[in-house]
């Protein structure tokens, strides 16, 4: 993981706290705090903040406009990040895919869906300067 001199932070609602917790840890991400009407993740360096708040969870969810995600650098951790969703048996909203093929942008990516519809996309771009 990278230094954490900066921690982006998002925070995203949740319907139940209990099923927020299963999932992110299964994903590996580290529970840091616990409240009563939220949970706080280390999710890959950065902070995710869960709120619980079940009348503002898509019923539907769309990859676009909203979701978030981490884009590796190294092409291992998103292969141990993709086997470790498909051995926890975490739900795939989209399996993984090459997206731009031939074009210097090309990456990997799949995405996942938590238990409150949020979206994770998780990537890896073959050229890491086309990272931003």
């Amino acid at each position: 993981m990278r230094d954490k001199n900066k921690v982006f932070h998002l925070a995203i609602p949740c319907k139940n706290l209990d099923e927020t917790v299963n999932f992110y840890e299964k994903l590996g991400c580290k529970l840091a705090r616990r409240y009563q009407d939220r949970v706080t993740f280390d999710f890959f360096g950065d902070q995710v903040v869960c709120h619980l708040n079940p009348d503002e969870i898509d019923e539907i969810p769309k990859m676009y406009p909203r979701h978030s995600g981490i884009t590796f650098t190294n092409k291992g951790e998103y292969e141990t990040c993709l086997r470790l969703a498909m051995d926890e048996e975490l739900p795939f909203f989209q399996e993984e895919m090459v997206r731009f093929k031939g074009k210097p942008e090309e990456h990997l990516t799949f995405f996942l869906v938590d238990p409150a519809n949020n979206l994770l996309e998780f990537k890896y771009y073959h050229d890491i300067t086309m990272v931003y």
